[in-house]
């Protein structure tokens, strides 16, 4: 029933014992295990989707988010020492609107086609059930999803097989930014700044965040811990995401992360568009665009070839119009596999 806790409405199991296999040996891990973890991460990310590979920073939270334990976490182990399997069920740390249990991990190439998938899989999801079944005050939704790149099937099926379905598409987007980036049409609004974010900024933005997507597709409010976390990685540029004021306050933000590592499997320099946002009072006014405009113009400036984004094909925002309005395009596709309880 609707108003019936997590607890009541989501059976677990009690033990999760990883199912024995021949070549792998199966355990928590340690912090100690960040780098071989990642390592298996990027090899898989070379097959999968080999534009973009998983950042050690995003491993580095699996350990440091509060919300998540070392039970969360699982990795297989050969018996020379080598992790080549990963799983993680990550709780959102908001769960306010509904408690969601994210499932992230990958099996090596070399090692696929064994049945680690299955178990990795198997373990969690299980893992995300004794994390909804945990919840004893909430009487939310419970969502456990799980991203597949749409050249991904054997994490298709194995997503399937344990009765998720896909909930979403979203489509990664490329501007080329050796091409000119033009004006936007019609006249802005007199008395908007746009301007490069400071640090001073941050906090405002992560408030204005909050406000522009709310009603987004599994969108949560983002705590001040988790934001710092965010904005205060190595891959983060406060001056090449930008904002508009208005006011002194923040209406719109474009904000941006560049990961070197990524640039090799990509053949080029390039940037990653994170979040592009309007506050719900100052919609309406163009100021998207234009911080997406002043951001292409600053990337080019600083060299860079291009630039990605991730757009949800369903945004209530009409956010694929926008992009292709500015010269990006489908550049390939992630489904979204989803359970409700």
């Amino acid at each position: 029933m609707a108003d019936q806790t997590l607890n009541h409405r989501v059976s677990a199991p009690e033990t999760l014992a990883p199912v024995a296999h021949p070549d792998v040996a199966w355990r928590s891990p340690t912090p100690e295990d960040i780098d071989a973890i990642h390592a298996a991460l990027v090899s898989a990310d070379e097959v999968d989707h080999p534009t973009w590979a998983f950042a050690r920073g995003d491993v580095e939270d699996w350990f440091e988010l509060p919300q998540t334990t070392a039970e969360d976490l699982l990795v297989g182990e050969t018996p020379e020492g080598r992790i080549v399997a990963v799983g993680a069920a990550i709780k959102q740390e908001d769960t306010s609107l509904e408690v969601r249990v994210s499932l992230q991990g990958a099996v090596v190439p070399d090692m696929r086609r064994r049945g680690l998938g299955t178990i990795v899989g198997r373990w969690q999801y299980d893992r995300a059930l004794q994390l909804l079944a945990a919840e004893t005050e909430a009487t939310v939704d419970g969502v456990i999803e799980q991203y597949v790149h749409e050249n991904d099937p054997g994490a298709a099926a194995i997503a399937g097989a344990l009765g998720m379905t896909v909930g979403r598409w979203f489509v990664v987007m490329e501007r080329d930014l050796t091409e000119p980036v033009f004006e936007v049409e019609g006249d802005i609004e007199a008395g908007v700044d746009l301007v490069p974010l400071t640090a001073d900024r941050v906090d405002d933005v992560r408030l204005a965040r909050n406000d522009a997507f709310r009603d987004h597709w599994g969108s949560v409010p983002y705590s001040e811990e988790y934001w710092g976390s965010f904005t205060g990685s190595e891959h983060f540029s406060l001056e090449l995401s930008t904002v508009a004021v208005i006011d002194g306050e923040v209406a719109a933000f474009c904000l941006v992360t560049v990961n070197e590592e990524n640039w090799e499997r990509r053949g080029l320099p390039y940037a990653y568009i994170e979040y592009v946002g309007v506050v719900r009072a100052h919609r309406g006014k163009g100021l998207a665009p234009r911080v997406i405009r002043r951001t292409l113009r600053a990337m080019a400036a600083s060299g860079l070839k291009a630039t990605q984004l991730d757009v949800d094909t369903d945004s209530p925002t009409g956010a694929n119009t926008l992009y292709e309005s500015l010269g990006f395009v489908e550049r390939d596709r992630e489904q979204v596999f989803t359970r409700h309880y």
